[in-house]
C-alpha cells in the first residue's frame, strides 16, 4: 500500500533569509544554458546581428511563465508535470502518451546534440577522435547521474562557466553597439541573412535561424518538466524532498486547513522569486552570447557549425586574450556542454519514466522508482550512444532539431495544458476556500493564453516553411 503524503508544511523563510533556500532556478539555468547560448545564440548573432534580440525574450519570458507555472502547481500538490497532465479531462492519460512518445525521441535528439557538441569541444583540447570523445562523454555523463554525486563536479564546471560568462560580458562591453541598435533589436523584425552566410550554405530562410534561437531561450517543453524535479529536490512547500515518481495525496488535499493554504501561499512567492532568478540569468546570458557572435564572429564572417564549431567559436576569446583565451573558452564551453548534459540525464529519463508509469502502471507496480529511473537512463545510453557515433559531427544539426521539436511545437501544447492544469484540474483538487487562497492569478492565464497563441503560430505557420521550402 503506497505511504500518503503527510508532511507538515513548514513555513519559508523571510527577508533575507529567503536567499539561503533559492536554488531549483540556478539548476534550472545551467540545465538549458549550455547548448542554447554557447553554440545556437551565438552563431545566430554572427549571422542576423542584434536584430533577434527581440527572439531572446519571446523565447525566455514566455517559457519563464510555464516554469513557474507548474512549480506553482508542484508547490501546491506535491506531485510533479506529468502527474497533472495525467489528470486532463478526456481519454484516460491522452496527453501523457503524445508526451511518452515525443520526448523520448526529443530527449535521444537533443542530449545527443549536446553530447555531440561537448564531443567537438574536448576532441579540439585532446585531439582525441570526436567520436571516441563522445561516447566517452556520454558515459560519463550517465555514470555521474547514475551515482547521484553532483556537487563536486558541479562546483568545479561553474568555475569555468562563470569564467566564459565574465569574459563573454567583457567582450559585450567592447562590442556593444550603441543603445539605439541594442533597444532597436528587441522591437520584433526579421532581419536578412546576409550574403557571406547564403555564401557558405546558410539557409536564406532567416526563420531556420530565428527558431532555434527561440526554442532553446529557456529550454523547452523538457525543461519547464524539469524544474518541478528541481522543485520536488529541494522539498518545497507540499513536496517531499528527493520523492519522485509519486502521484499527489488527492485526501491530503482535501483536508489542507486555510492555515496551510496560507503557508503554501508563502510559497508560491518564494517559487515566483527563484523562477525570476532564472529569467533574468537566461536572458542576460543569452543576450551576452548573441552580442558577442554579433560583435567578433560576425565581421570576421564566421557562422559556427559542424566539425569546427569549438575552432570557430574560440575566436570570441582569441580575439581579445590570444592562445590563453581560447584555451578558456574550450574549457568553459566544455564545462558547460557537460553541466547540460548531465542536468539533461538528470531530467529526461525522470520525465519519461514519469510518463511511462502513467501509461503502463501495471508493467512498473513492482519496480522501485530508482531502478524505473535507471532503466530509462540506460535506455538513453544507447539511443545517443548511436546518434552521436553515426551524426556526432554535426551537432548544430542535432540541436536545431530538437529545439523545433522541443522548444516550439510542443510549446504550444505544454502552454495549454498547463492553462487546464491550473484552471481546471487544480481547483477540484482542493476545497473551494483553499483554491481561493492558492491559485494562480488572472495574469499567468493571460501570460498562458499568449504564449498558447505565439507558439502555435510558429508550429503552425513557420515550422512547415523550414522543411518544405
Amino acid at each position: 500500500m503506497e505511504k500518503k503524503n503527510t508532511k507538515k508544511i513548514v513555513s519559508p523563510p523571510v527577508g533575507l533569509a529567503i536567499f539561503a533556500i533559492l536554488g531549483p532556478s540556478i539548476v534550472w539555468c545551467s540545465e538549458y544554458i549550455g547548448s542554447g547560448e554557447v553554440i545556437i545564440a551565438t552563431r545566430t548573432g554572427a549571422i542576423l546581428g542584434t536584430g533577434i534580440l527581440w527572439a531572446v525574450i519571446i523565447g525566455v519570458l514566455l517559457k519563464f511563465w510555464i516554469g513557474m507555472s507548474g512549480a506553482h502547481y508542484t508547490v501546491c500538490t506535491g506531485e510533479g508535470m506529468i502527474d497533472m497532465f495525467g489528470r486532463i479531462p478526456g481519454p484516460r492519460n491522452w496527453p501523457v502518451w503524445i508526451i511518452l512518445v515525443a520526448q523520448f525521441v526529443s530527449g535521444a535528439i537533443g542530449m545527443s546534440g549536446v553530447a555531440s557538441a561537448s564531443a567537438i569541444f574536448v576532441s579540439q583540447l585532446t585531439h582525441i577522435d570526436m567520436r571516441i570523445c563522445g561516447l566517452i562523454i556520454v558515459g560519463f555523463a550517465v555514470l555521474i547521474t547514475w551515482s547521484g554525486k553532483f556537487e563536486w563536479l558541479k562546483y568545479i564546471m561553474s568555475i569555468f562557466v562563470f569564467l566564459v560568462i565574465l569574459g563573454v560580458f567583457n567582450v559585450v562591453v567592447q562590442v556593444f553597439p550603441g543603445i539605439q541598435q541594442f533597444v532597436s533589436g528587441l522591437i520584433p523584425s526579421v532581419p536578412v541573412v546576409p550574403d557571406w552566410a547564403i555564401a557558405l550554405d546558410e539557409p536564406e530562410n532567416p526563420w531556420k535561424l530565428i527558431l532555434p534561437l527561440i526554442g532553446w531561450g529557456a529550454g523547452g517543453f523538457a525543461s519547464q518538466v524539469f524544474y518541478t524535479y528541481w522543485i520536488i529536490g529541494a522539498g518545497y512547500g507540499l513536496t517531499e524532498k528527493d520523492v519522485y515518481g509519486k502521484p499527489a495525496d488527492l485526501d491530503r488535499l482535501k483536508n489542507l486547513t486555510l492555515e496551510e493554504a496560507g503557508t503554501l501561499k508563502k510559497w508560491t512567492k518564494i517559487v515566483h522569486l527563484d523562477a525570476l532568478i532564472a529569467v533574468v540569468l537566461g536572458t542576460g546570458i543569452t543576450i551576452g552570447f548573441v552580442m558577442a557572435g554579433a560583435g567578433i564572429l560576425g565581421p570576421l564572417q564566421i557562422a559556427p557549425k559542424g566539425n569546427q564549431v569549438a575552432f570557430q567559436l574560440t575566436h570570441i576569446f582569441s580575439s581579445n586574450w590570444g592562445q590563453t583565451g581560447a584555451l578558456l573558452f574550450l574549457l568553459g564551453g566544455t564545462a558547460a556542454l557537460v553541466s547540460t548534459l548531465i542536468g539533461q540525464m538528470a531530467g529526461w529519463p525522470r520525465l519519461v519514466s514519469d510518463a511511462f508509469r502513467l501509461c503502463f502502471p501495471k508493467a512498473v507496480k513492482n519496480i522501485e522508482w530508482k531502478w524505473q529511473f535507471r532503466i530509462t537512463l540506460l535506455l538513453f545510453l544507447i539511443t545517443n550512444s548511436f546518434i552521436v557515433y553515426i551524426l556526432g559531427k554535426e551537432p548544430v544539426f542535432l540541436l536545431t532539431i530538437s529545439s523545433i521539436l522541443d522548444g516550439v511545437v510542443l510549446t504550444a501544447f505544454q502552454a495549454i495544458l498547463i492553462l487546464v492544469g491550473l484552471y481546471y484540474v487544480m481547483p477540484k483538487m482542493f476545497t473551494v476556500d483553499v483554491y481561493k487562497v492558492i491559485k494562480p492569478t488572472s495574469i499567468v492565464f493571460i501570460i498562458l493564453i499568449i504564449t498558447f497563441i505565439v507558439f502555435a503560430y510558429f508550429s503552425i505557420f513557420q515550422v512547415p516553411r523550414l522543411f518544405f521550402n
